[in-house]
């Protein structure tokens, strides 16, 4: 990261810093202009107009450097946002960096342990097996940890910039070379300590300490990379706000610059308006000019500063950020440490087993040995190999990245510099040129008072300079008129006006040049990114393909491994079959001795055989003949005998022993067979270890290849880098030259301008002549790049074919390279066995050499002691050195006491640590079990969370319930007041009803309900409930529904409701007032009617409310389903198209990218060749004006010579351009075949989308006709309930009408009644009196009299009335009681349904709940089970290779024991040698003490002598002199004795001490002889390498030569049509040269058409300022759009990404959706028969509605007939009955007889006792007058078959028994006809009662509830007795009384209400008492 941001930051300084340079020139060379034109102002005094074109010139100067520094600062900021979006692809790339690395710790952690307990497990075995060899303790690993935490700061090096990883991997490989050294040389000490100490067991405690460390390293790592990210985040977010801050900055500048223009431009059109005030206007338009200028020149100064302070920013910021990357390298390369340590370990394990093995084989044949040792020099040489290789190709990349990191550092660091130099020179040149434009002021101010006196002729030079600035050739022509008339005035305005157009020219010049910088440096900068984003691209390509390598390594290492396993098999096999064939050969060799020995004593036996035969037959002639001699003696016949027992023998055991033969031979046979099997098993062996190792040269060959590849890109980056290098040189010469050709052009334009102004209308002519030169070069231009461009393609074609050799070359090339890896294999070994070698003879070499050195010493030391015992014997003998030789005895004892005493303490520790180790195993188990522990508290932890989930959803249903439960207790509250409400209605109606239809009421309270239609009751009662569950839900929904229904609708309704409340109140108004009875029925109709509209309103209100909200939530379920799977469609296509644009947009990006560089190559050309052109022209024009006609041919050689000069450098950018382009086309065609290829992939994707879409299409279809069938289905049902509902609201309206229609007919029955006896007593009375008055008093007395009985009678029933009434609202009370009840009972039933449904409910879901974590658990069964499996299978591995490290370890042991003993050896030589060495040291001290004491002696004899010689008599006292002198000396020597033998031995203490020392030092010595071994084979490796290297590198060489021949023959070609084209170019210089010559002549043309160029050349700049602005504009555009472009696809990958795991897990989802979707279709057809059943059921169910619907209106028809015809009538029967009872009854009670029938018929008690007191007329007339009504006679009830007429008794006590009679049914019990029509099991049924309303369901049950549960007293006529006998149903048809047939004779008035409690008898006798 820091090399990448000091890459960027030296990239953005060095550009700068070329910009500044040029930068730095121009204003030089501005500068060196005007000194020259002040100075050339001064010589040129004779041209008038200098002043004016000085202004002009610099005017243009400050514009191109305003336009200059322009473009600089967009410059800046486009590289600001590009180091912006680079920091940010870095932060993504180093993020994901993290996260691989982190992975890969994790692995190697897993295999450390692993490693671990590998370890451990051989050290248990190497005790157990080795018990006196010491293993290789445990601290080699930790020592290599420890290094590695040393090492642990050495960087995380990963960068997309350069190949830093490549450095650090190399370093580590070097690193860990020294680190293989140092681990053995630390194994060979640990030996030497081993042996010296005894059995050792490893120690895992500095294993452990060194995990906690990696532990807390990992998390510091961890925290340092999250606060590097939050910083990293901090930095962008700064620094984009700084961008946006900038880019507004410059924006609202430029905006400025475009207003003051304008204002400017205004200033000078309204300045022509006026003569007088233009002078005024000029001035001030002139000081605002300047002001302009110099504000500019500050803001560019402040903006210069800005940009240093922005650069000084990013160069903080890069330092910071190089900061965290160091950090990070740290961190990077501890983790490689890491991971190189456990790789070495690996490697150390292997290389240890490689030796082991021999070892465990020796006992083996020597041939088998042999080969052994080549198979396993053969494994370690391929390891080596593939080590070596990835060695080759870190070198290489390392090289490669420290080239690029180098360059760029420096170039970057050198351009920052110079940027910085620049910027500070234009700081200062900006500030002469604000003096100058000062010191202009003040000329112009000095100009402006001699120009004050022609101030009225300013108008027409006004308008002069106004045409000046629109159009050049006008200014010039008004110019010439101005010179004409005018000079001096014109001569001083031109001045001014030339002074302002210089100062803008200059500052728009300035702009230009910025601008053009700009443009050039973006070019580089894009080309710069390109390259760089390429080399990313291809350092990402690198990384992976390391990353493949690393991978491929691991594999082949694995199977490395696993082949070397099989090979220790295959060895461990042979072994035993080797070992075998030797048992076999030696029991062969025994069996051939034994052979050989049988066959011997068979010969023997033979002989013997024969022997025996001849002695036989000797003796059979001996018996014969002692036969005939002694035929007595049987002594010979015993002989005999024995002699056959022993040939009987003989023949035995020959038989035995040939048996044994035959045994052996078979055995033999058996033997031979065995042995060639197991010849052919070593064969079988010996191939199989062939293949192993052709797939091991295979591998090695294969990563041969990769390194050649990766060698390859390498040397392309490189190529690219240089191309890069070569282009950014090339463009800063263009800078340079163009610059310079720009100061030079400029310091001879002011001296052209001034010394040939006159000639400016003569040159505008012969400008439009060279105008057309210019044209027609430009054509021919164009041509010559026609040319070059088909030049070019016919190139590429031939470049193709070449392409198409050299793949066929390295095709060759890489079969050379497998020949060539074969022989460098052969090549290692015999190189490994040398190095082997040279180690063991270094190692012998160094211990000679000490050895040597040793002796000399001795030798020395020897002679020294021998010269010392010559002097002593001259001297005389001195003290024996015994207490030295005793004293370094001592010490040499101690020394050994303390070696001792330390390795006892060592062990001591070791066995510490083996203790520790031992507990930290078992704490780990404990930790292990506490997490066992820990995880099955967790499961039962969330198993009671899930319990408890259950049963807070238990707890809110019961909520739920309750809440229900509340509604349907306020609903019934509400029913029982509308029920208190009819009964008051109903207790009215029996107070106004007379006593007269008694017997009927009777008759009907008599109905009860029978015990099944209870049942079916209770069973309607549940099938309620469930319903009004339904309703209970659905509730809730309509609620909230009918809010949201329009507030329109509900006022309308509202206020329809109102009107019909209204009117009902007026009928009640009207049906009080009993006048008004006939329209009092009629309203009462007219009520009922709007009664039930209003009830079917709302009805049909709430039906639609629950059917628009059951919709709304299906619809909803509908819509989210459907947007599921429109989701996933989108998802899927989404997916598709972003997969496809990513593939088309990547291979699009590269076409875009490489088109736009060619456009942009293109274009810079074209401005080059522009440039070159103006160049000529210029270089043409100061020729002609710097120097006088006769130097003109100086002139044309030095321009001819940089014409030259300049068509060389043209023709090497030429070559060079060529041959980029040339690497762009093969680049181009690159990326067209891998987009071809991408292409094609993407049609395979779209195709496999295309085909799941298809099937997600089908199901959804077969989803939604599924869907719409159960839609359907549920539509029917539910017209069906709402057929159901109308047929019963129809029940409820035909019933309603009955009550209302009965009631009428009781009201008017008495009114009738009462009406008609006035009618006919009138008229018998107008008969009567005109025939005979007495009778007719007479009858009039009887009249009064019945009159009085009957209103006695009247009052009695009265009250008995008042009395039933209140007996029957107790009975009303009771029934309500018995009601409510009943609902409590159902409320109960509901409740537990509910409770009963919801467990239901609940446990699917618990089933559901517990099947999801039923499969959930299985797959993790599934997952763990696979885990366990591959640690097995990882196991098994680990223990074949434990095994293999026991025997390489054993191996170890001995060669270290065999190490130790010879070290041991040399040691105790040493030590021998030291302590002679010593002994001799001090004898030497001894020797040279007693010769400098001699020498003193002789000194002083000398002295005596020569006193001698003077006199004798000073003699003596010399001598006492000299011998008091000795004396003392004597005594101070002494005294200097005893102190030197005091330091003796303490140098002797400190000698023992530094023996200990030297010992440790030795040790070290041998560690560090053995690191140089080390060192020395590995420099001998490398060299080898290096060959190696050299040698591919020449093979390379002369590829590359054959290469350059085709390069050079392609060159040839080329220069060839380059030739051409210099041909063309010459004769266009020709060309020049003429013109040249022709222009020398017309020096003053030529000046004048200079001028007038420059002016065109100033309108191209400024045309071309337009374009690039524009072109800029655009760019950015481009770039702002790529980079949307860019985020979006990375967004769109990134949701891509998600979508594919999405899909991933939502075709597992619908996978399981399929099978529930299979199991729904079953269920479907399952509910398609049960829906076809129900509708069958339906059908039957509307054929009886409709049966019942027109009985129903048969019956409304018929009781319209009965009403019309009963109005006014009396019931015949009850009248008779009357009649009779009345003749029945005794005379005495006679009269309350007719009182009773008086009150029957309405009479009055006061006209009743008129009758009665009457009665004196006799019974004829009361005969008449009762008959006289005839037609309207009410007849008595008939008496009973039983009943006989009882004369004793009164009317009262049979009346009384009557009513008894009456009150015992014989009519059975009424049913409810609602029940009758449907059962209510019906689904439609359930359904409609859920879409009904709430209040026509109240009155609904409450209706039902009455009619079923209130007394028959109370019960309407309409719900006692039925009108008409069905015409479907016959005498077997339905009991109900609705049903059954009205007979004509029963009375039609309303019953008397009595109550059950108290017997009809009671009653009535009260009645009579009263």
């Amino acid at each position: 990261m820091s090399s990448w941001f000091g890459g960027l930051g030296s990239g953005l300084g060095q550009s700068l810093g070329q910009v500044g340079g040029s930068l730095a020139s121009l204003t030089g060379h501005i500068s060196d202009f005007t000194k020259d034109m002040l100075m050339e102002t001064e010589e040129m005094e004779d041209f008038p107009n200098s002043g004016k074109k000085e202004l002009e010139s610099i005017h243009a100067i400050l514009r191109s450097e305003n336009e200059r520094l322009k473009k600089l600062c967009s410059d800046l900021e486009e590289k600001h946002e590009a180091s912006e979006l680079q920091i940010k692809q870095q932060s993504t790339s180093y993020r994901s960096q993290l996260q691989q690395k982190e992975v890969e710790i994790s692995h190697l952690k897993a295999r450390q342990i692993a490693l671990q307990d590998q370890l451990l497990k051989m050290q248990s075995a190497a005790q157990s097996v080795h018990s006196g060899a010491a293993s290789m303790p445990a601290t080699t690993v930790s020592s290599s940890f420890g290094y590695g935490l040393s090492h642990h700061a050495s960087g995380f090096h990963e960068d997309d910039m350069d190949f830093g990883d490549i450095i650090s991997s190399q370093q580590e490989i070097n690193r860990l070379s020294n680190e293989v050294s140092r681990l053995e040389s630390e194994v060979g000490h640990w030996r030497h300590i081993a042996q010296a100490q005894g059995t050792h067991s490893s120690d895992q405690s500095e294993i452990c300490r060194l995990q906690n460390i990696i532990k807390e390293l990992k998390q510091n790592r961890s925290q340092e990379i999250d606060d590097h990210q939050h910083g990293m985040s901090v930095l962008q977010n700064a620094h984009q706000q700084k961008l946006t801050e900038i880019s507004r900055r410059h924006r609202e500048e430029l905006r400025d610059y475009k207003e003051r223009i304008e204002e400017l431009e205004n200033l000078l059109q309204q300045g022509d308006s006026g003569v007088t005030v233009t002078d005024h206007s000029k001035i001030d338009e002139m000081q605002k000019t300047i002001q302009v200028l110099q504000t500019e020149k500050v803001e560019s100064t402040k903006k210069l500063e800005e940009l240093e302070n922005k650069i000084e920013n990013i160069n903080k910021k890069l330092i910071s950020a190089e900061n965290d990357r160091d950090i990070l390298k740290r961190e990077q390369e501890q983790l490689n440490v890491e991971k190189r340590q456990i790789i070495e370990q690996c490697e150390s394990l292997k290389l240890e087993c490689s030796k082991l093995q021999p070892s465990a084989v020796r006992q083996s044949d020597t041939v088998t040995e042999k080969e052994r040792m080549l198979l396993q020099n053969s494994s370690q040489e391929e390891v080596y190999r593939l080590q070596q290789a990835l060695s080759d190709a870190e070198n290489e990349i390392m090289r490669l990245s420290s080239l690029n990191q180098d360059n760029s550092l420096v170039e970057d660091n050198l351009k920052l510099q110079m940027h910085v130099q620049l910027l500070e020179k234009e700081k200062s040149i900006l500030s002469q040129e604000k003096e100058e434009l000062q010191l202009l002021f003040s000329k112009l101010s000095n100009e402006y008072e001699v120009s004050q006196s022609t101030a009225a002729r300013d108008m027409t030079l006004d308008l002069e300079l106004r045409d000046l600035r629109l159009n050049l050739e006008a200014k010039e022509q008004e110019l010439n008129q101005c010179i004409n008339e005018k000079e001096v005035l014109r001569a001083e305005l031109e001045e001014l006006d030339t002074q302002n157009q210089e100062a803008t020219k200059h500052v728009i010049s300035l702009k230009d040049q910025l601008s053009k910088q700009q443009n050039e440096g973006n070019s580089v900068i894009r080309k710069l990114k390109q390259d760089l984003d390429d080399e990313k691209k291809r350092v990402h390509q690198l990384e992976d393909d390391k990353m493949n390598i690393t991978k491929e390594l691991d594999v082949q290492k694995e199977k490395l491994t696993h082949s070397e396993l099989a090979l220790n098999d295959l060895h461990l096999t042979k072994q035993k079959l080797e070992d075998k064939v030797e048992d076999l050969e030696n029991q062969l060799s025994k069996s051939q001795k034994n052979n050989l020995n049988i066959q011997m004593e068979n010969l023997e036996i033979k002989e013997h055989i024969r022997q025996n035969e001849e002695e036989l037959f000797r003796i059979r002639n001996e018996l014969t003949q002692s036969l005939n001699q002694h035929s007595n003696s049987n002594f010979k016949d015993d002989l005999f005998k024995e002699k056959e027992a022993e040939v009987r023998n003989l023949k035995q055991n020959l038989s035995e022993i040939e048996q044994l033969n035959e045994n052996l031979k078979k055995v033999a046979f058996d033997l031979r067979i065995e042995n060639e099997k197991l010849v052919l098993a070593c064969e079988d062996i010996r191939q199989q270890l062939e293949e192993s190792v052709a797939d091991n040269k295979q591998i090695s060959v294969e990563k041969n290849t990769i390194a050649e590849t990766l060698t390859r890109e390498k040397e392309q980056i490189e190529a690219e880098l240089c191309l890069a290098e070569k282009r950014l040189l090339e463009e800063t010469n263009k800078y340079k030259q163009t610059i310079e050709e720009l100061s030079n052009s400029r310091n001879r334009n002011t001296s052209a301008l001034q010394l040939e102004h006159e000639h400016l209308i003569k040159l505008i002519q012969e400008k439009d002549f060279e105008i057309a030169g210019l044209k027609k070069n430009i054509e021919q231009m164009d041509t010559d790049h026609k040319k070059t461009k088909g030049i070019l393609s016919s190139t590429l074609e031939e470049q193709k074919q070449f392409t198409q050799l050299i793949n066929e070359k390295e095709f060759f090339i890489e079969k050379i390279k497998e020949k060539s890896s074969k022989l460098q294999e052969e090549l290692d070994k015999c190189s490994q066995a040398l190095r082997k070698n040279e180690t063991l003879r270094q190692t012998i070499e160094e211990k000679d050499r000490s050895l040597g050195s040793m002796k000399e010493e001795n030798n020395h030391l020897q002679e020294e002691l021998e010269r010392l015992r010559e002097q002593q014997s001259r001297t005389g003998p001195i003290t024996e050195p015994k207490t030295l030789d005793s004293t370094t005895e001592l010490e040499s004892e101690v020394s050994q006491l303390n070696i001792i005493k330390d390795h006892l303490e060592e062990e001591i520790k070791h066995h510490q640590k083996i203790i520790e180790d031992q507990n930290q195993s078992h704490m780990q188990l404990l930790q292990s079990l506490q997490e066992q522990k820990k995880e099955m508290d967790e499961f039962k932890y969330q198993h009671e969370q899930m319990n408890i989930t259950h049963t807070q959803l238990f707890l809110e249903k019961d909520e739920e319930i309750k809440n229900l439960q509340k509604t349907i207790e306020q609903i019934k509250t509400q029913l029982n007041e509308e029920r208190q409400d009819i009964q008051t209605e109903n207790s009215d109606i029996f107070q106004k009803t007379k006593v007269q239809s008694l017997n009927i009421e009777n008759g009907s309270e008599k109905h009860d309900l029978s015990k099944a239609e209870t049942e079916r009751l209770v069973k309607g009662l549940r099938e309620r409930e469930l319903e009004i569950k339904l309703l209970n839900e659905k509730n809730i929904s309509l609620t909230k529904q009918i809010d949201k229904l329009s507030k329109d609708e509900v006022g309308k309704l509202t206020q329809i409701i109102q009107q019909k409340d209204l009117e009902i109140q007026a009928l009640h108004a009207r049906i009080s007032s009993a006048s008004y009875t006939q329209d009092g029925a009629h309203l009462q109709q007219q009520l009922q009617a709007y009664a039930m509209e209003r009830e079917q309103v709302f009805a049909v209100l709430d039906e639609k409310t629950r059917e628009n909200s059951h919709l709304k939530t299906e619809y909803h379920k509908m819509m989210d389903i459907v947007a599921a799977k429109e989701a996933a469609l989108i998802k899927v296509q989404d997916e598709n198209r972003r997969l496809s644009t990513r593939f088309e947009s990547s291979g699009q990006d590269m076409f875009r990218e490489t088109v736009q560089n060619l456009s942009r190559i293109i274009r810079e050309k074209d401005i080059e060749i522009d440039a070159l052109s103006q160049k000529s022209q210029t270089l043409l024009a100061v020729l002609q004006t710097s120097n006088p006609g006769n130097e003109v041919g100086g002139v044309n050689s030095n321009q001819f010579e940089e014409l030259l000069q300049e068509r060389d450098k043209l023709k090497q950018q030429v070559k060079k351009m060529e041959e980029w382009k040339q690497q762009v086309m093969t680049t181009v065609q690159n990326m067209q075949h891998e987009s071809a290829q991408l292409q094609e992939e993407l049609h395979q994707l779209q195709a496999q989308v295309l085909v799941d879409s298809d099937n997600n299409s089908k199901l959804q279809i077969d989803y939604t006709g599924l869907i719409q069938s159960y839609e359907q289905n549920e539509t029917k049902l539910k017209n069906f309930g709402q057929e159901l509902a109308q047929v019963q609201h129809s029940i409820g309206q035909l019933c309603s009408a009955k009550d209302l229609l009965l009631g009428k007919l009781d009201i008017m029955s008495p009114q009738l009644s009462s009406g008609s006896s006035f009618t006919p007593e009138a008229a018998s009375e107008s008969a009567g009196l005109s025939e005979s008055p007495s009778f007719l008093q007479e009858e009039v007395e009887e009249l009064r009299k019945l009159l009085q009985e009957k209103d006695a009678t009247i009052r009695t029933l009265q009250e008995n009335n008042h009395r039933l009434s209140n007996s029957i609202a107790a009975s009303s009370e009771l029934e309500r009681r018995e009601h409510e009840q009943s609902d409590s009972e159902i409320k109960q039933l509901k409740e537990k349904q509910d409770v009963l449904q919801n467990l239901l409910k609940e446990k699917d879901l618990l089933i559901k709940a517990k099947s999801d974590q039923l499969l959930s658990s299985n797959e993790n069964f599934t997952n763990k089970v696979n885990e366990n499996e591959l640690l097995k299978q990882a196991v098994t591995n680990l223990k074949e290779r434990t095994l293999i490290l026991e025997t390489d370890i054993s191996k170890l042991k001995v060669e270290n024991e065999k190490i130790v003993e010879t070290s041991r050896g040399k040691e105790t030589e040493y030590q021998a040698l030291q302590e002679t060495n010593m002994k001799f040291s001090i004898m030497l001290r001894e020797k040279e003490f007693e010769y400098h004491s001699m020498k003193e002696k002789a000194l002083a004899f000398e002295q005596l002598l020569k006193e001698k010689e003077q006199g004798e008599a000073g003699e003596l006292n010399q001598l006492l002199n000299t011998v008091k002198s000795m004396q003392e000396k004597t005594i101070t020597f002494q005294q200097e004795r005893d102190q030197v033998m005091l330091a003796l031995k303490q140098k002797q203490m400190e000698n023992s001490a530094l023996q200990n020392e030297v010992q440790h030092l030795h040790d070290k010595e041998s560690r560090l002889n053995q690191e140089l071994n080390r060192l020395r084979s590995h420099l001998l490796e490398s060299e080898e390498s290096h060959t190696l290297e050299l040698l591919a590198v020449e093979d390379r060489e002369t590829k590359l030569r054959k290469k350059v021949t085709l390069l050079e023959e392609k060159l040839v070609s080329s220069s060839n049509a380059m030739e051409n084209a210099s041909h063309q170019a010459s004769v266009q210089v020709e060309s020049l040269q003429e013109q040249l010559n022709i222009i020398s002549k017309q020096r003053d043309e030529i000046a004048a058409q200079l001028t007038v160029s420059q002016d065109q050349v100033k309108q191209y700049a400024l045309s071309l300022t337009n374009l690039q602005m524009v072109l800029e504009h655009f760019q950015q555009e481009e770039k702002a759009m790529y980079s949307a472009e860019l985020e979006k696809q990375k967004q769109v990958i990134a949701e891509w990404k998600k979508k594919a795991e999405n899909l991933e897990g939502k075709v597992l989802s619908l996978q399981e959706r399929l099978d529930e979707a299979n199991a729904a279709l079953d269920s479907a057809s399952r509910l398609t028969e049960q829906l076809d059943l129900k509708e069958e059921q339906i059908e039957e169910l509307r054929k009886q509605s409709e049966l019942r619907q027109e009985m129903l209106d048969d019956t409304q028809k018929k009781l319209m007939t009965l009403v019309n015809s009963t109005e006014g009538k009396v019931d015949k029967v009850l009248m008779r009955n009357l009649f009779i009872g009345h003749f029945h009854t005794p005379k005495n009670k006679r009269h309350e007889v007719l009182r009773l029938i008086g009150s029957i018929l309405g009479i009055k008690k006061e006209e009743m006792e008129q009758l009665f007191n009457e009665d004196q007329g006799g019974v004829a007339r009361w005969m008449t007058g009762w008959l006289g009504g005839g037609s309207k006679s009410v007849p008595n009830t008939p008496l009973r078959p039983n009943q006989q007429p009882m004369l004793n008794s009164s009317f009262s006590e049979l009346f009384v028994k009557f009513l008894e009679m009456e009150s015992h049914p014989s009519v059975p019990p009424p049913k409810l006809s609602i029940y009758d029509i449907k059962p209510l099991d019906s689904p439609g049924r359930r359904k409609l009662d859920t879409n009904a309303p709430t209040s026509s369901k109240e009155t609904a049950e409450a209706r039902a509830g009455r009619r079923a549960d209130v007394n028959p007293f109370l019960a309407p006529r309409s719900a006692a007795v039925p009108l008409i006998n069905p015409a479907g149903l016959g005498p077997g048809g339905p009991g109900h009384l609705l049903l059954k047939p009205i007979s004509d004779v029963l009375p039609t008035f309303t019953p008397l209400p009595v109550s059950p409690d108290n017997s009809a008898g009671v009653v009535l006798k009260d009645l009579l008492k009263q």
